[in-house]
């Protein structure tokens, strides 16, 4: 086979990858459709970012179209994770132990568990035909398990090799960068180990979008490469603004209209209950001075919902 046609055989096969859903509104628009399977993707950013609220959200996307998901905790116990979840209005709490599994591993060996007993768990699931999302949050106890960077290495790498054979494996890294850094050093393993690489940033000056969402890499995806703000609104968790929508001026101060006629329209198209429940959390829990307006016609976009103005 020639070179040419060798990686037009490598492209096709490229192409054909399944895709991931994100579950997050927007983001998908900027990923070609999703993740690729079995893939590692790590999420960065500082405290407030919503590092959890992502990987939470991307969780209960599966979840709800009938995936399995494996929450792999290095800080936080399971039930603290469920209760941050319902606060944003996702129902982890009825998933555990039947589609949705915890491990804990606050002041474990590290070494031990990746060497030894994700194996043991990857092998177990070996012959079950089973779509499986996987969320490490946060993997900065496994950077900091050891200052030797070629340890760090090995561990990192066999973390991923590992898991990713389960399905899309997302790790959120806590940022610690020093003034003037793009990025923190201690980012920097994990990042070029992984597939894909999101990074969320905070910006606390106010306004309607004070938090930006950048792609920094994505293997065999043509991602977007801009900056894009993203919201959090209860009951759906973050959405991305991925390209300008056009909003009508507000005519009252109250958005209850605006709501409403979203959750009809969303009623007419047969949307599911899952997401019409979310409308309803996002409706009575918005307490932002601006229109729902952008953010619910990202949400629709992102549910291929026309909406009829």
């Amino acid at each position: 086979m020639s070179p040419e046609l060798e990686m037009r055989a490598v492209d096709s096969k490229v192409t054909t990858r399944k895709r991931v859903p994100t579950g997050i509104p927007g983001l998908d628009n900027l990923l070609e459709g999703g993740f690729l399977e079995k893939t590692t993707v790590v999420l960065i950013g500082s405290s407030g970012t919503g590092k959890t609220t992502f990987a939470a959200q991307f969780i209960m996307h599966g979840l709800e179209n009938g995936e399995q998901a494996l929450y792999v905790s290095l800080e936080e116990p399971p039930e603290q994770i469920i209760k941050a979840g319902e606060s944003m209005g996702f129902e982890l709490g009825s998933h555990v132990d039947k589609d949705l599994f915890f491990i804990h591993l606050k002041g474990k060996n590290f070494k031990k568990m990746i060497e030894e007993q994700l194996p043991q768990l990857v092998k177990a699931r070996a012959g079950y035909d089973l779509t499986t999302r996987v969320v490490i949050d946060p993997m900065t106890p496994v950077i900091w398990a050891t200052q030797d960077k070629l340890e760090q290495r090995e561990l990192i790498g066999k973390l991923f090799y590992t898991l990713k054979e389960l399905g899309v494996v997302l790790c959120t890294v806590e940022e610690h960068a020093k003034p003037g850094e793009t990025i923190g050093e201690d980012v920097l393993l994990p990042l070029y180990l992984s597939d894909g690489a999101v990074h969320l940033e905070f910006f606390p000056i106010g306004g309607a979008f004070n938090r930006t969402l950048r792609i920094l890499k994505m293997r065999n995806i043509h991602h977007g490469e801009g900056v894009y703000p993203y919201i959090f609104a209860r009951g759906v968790g973050i959405v991305v603004r991925a390209a300008p929508v056009e909003v009508p001026p507000e005519r009252v101060k109250s958005y209850d209209k605006v709501f409403d006629e979203a959750l009809r329209t969303a009623e007419s198209l047969k949307a599911s209950q899952a997401l019409m429940r979310k409308l309803r959390i996002m409706r009575d829990t918005w307490d932002y001075d601006y229109s729902p307006e952008e953010a619910l016609q990202t949400i629709f976009d992102s549910y291929d919902l026309k909406r009829v103005k």
